[in-house]
């Protein structure tokens, strides 16, 4: 038996083991599919300590949900294994190799990639360290429990007063606080004042932590403005470098280039989905779920009709 006959073979491999990749994975271990999924260990959500939004699971951590998730694949049959998967390369029979950790490899018909993203964070003393406590992204996540708070805005480098004016919803009590962002748009000035946001100039030096507990916004000369919770908007980088190396083709987006996939989240490469926020700085847990779920499902779909033409095209 040769080398390549001898490799594990597997229907799917799922690279990522987050909300999207275990939904997947779900979807075909219940559709009979001998499914792997490998799992660097590496959310985007980790620094949470509850996620919110998700009918039925609002509230819960990350951690439980994800061990919840992990077992609820095991009972379908698909298999789990902690590792990065460090190459992925068609085998030229309709499927792929797929390197784990720089050693293992195994073969798969399929592969979905849900590798997440990378949030790149404002270079301010404080943010990163209070990073998912009192400094955040997304008012959908954190607005109701940080509601009606003095809350602070640092303009976005690209997006300005979006985010802004989007928390206001949550606070009557708004600071954006300029910092390296260009001057807002005249549209932008009419709702920031509609809205009754504070706008300040100038660039922010650090947070104010006392008690371990933020208090504070510091400016570089020296001003000082309480505040107890601060949004950023920082760029996202996708974690795809396993989907460019097989030669995705990617779509510009306001927030970065991200892979381009359809409605089913099939990319360009035959063979090939993506899901989550590999392929979109915006998809919460919940979609960052249904993405997969739709993944599974074409691929289960594509993987019948494949193996019914290979059969009628058979002379036995």
């Amino acid at each position: 038996m040769s080398e390549h006959e001898r490799l594990r073979q597997y229907d799917v491999v799922v690279v990522g083991g987050g909300a999207a990749g275990l939904s997947a994975a779900l979807i075909l271990g219940r559709s009979r599919r001998r499914t792997l999924v490998v799992d660097a260990g590496e959310p985007r959500n980790a620094p949470a300590a509850h996620m919110q939004g998700y009918l039925s699971r609002d509230g819960m951590s990350p951690a439980e949900f994800l061990e919840a998730g992990r077992r609820e694949i095991a009972a379908y049959g698909v298999e789990w294994t902690a590792g990065t998967v460090t190459g992925a390369v068609p085998d030229g029979a309709d499927g792929f190799e797929v390197t784990v950790d720089g050693a293992r490899t195994v073969r798969t018909r399929r592969l979905v990639v849900t590798t997440g993203l990378v949030d790149e964070l404002p270079e301010i003393d404080g943010v990163a360290e209070r990073w998912g406590r009192e400094v955040l992204h997304c008012p959908y996540c954190h607005g109701w429990e940080v509601r009606d708070q003095p809350f602070g805005v640092i303009a976005h480098p690209v997006m300005g007063a979006h985010q802004a004016l989007m928390v206001s919803q949550w606070s009557d009590d708004v600071t954006l606080f300029q910092h390296t962002a260009a001057p807002l748009s005249e549209t932008d000035q009419a709702r920031v004042a509609a809205a009754g946001i504070t706008v300040v100039a100038g660039e922010v030096a650090g947070l104010v932590v006392e008690e371990d507990r933020l208090t504070g916004v510091r400016m570089a000369d020296g001003r000082v403005f309480e505040r107890s919770v601060v949004f950023v908007g920082g760029r996202t980088a996708p974690r795809d470098e396993l989907l460019t190396a097989l030669g995705a083709v990617t779509r510009d987006t306001p927030l970065g280039p991200f892979v381009a996939v359809d409605e089913t989240g099939r990319t360009s490469v035959p063979g090939v989905w993506a899901a989550g926020n590999a392929v979109g700085a915006q998809e919460q847990v919940i979609n960052a779920a249904s993405g997969g779920y739709r993944a599974g499902v074409a691929i289960n779909a594509e993987l019948i009709m494949s193996d019914l033409d290979r059969r009628a095209a058979s002379p036995s």
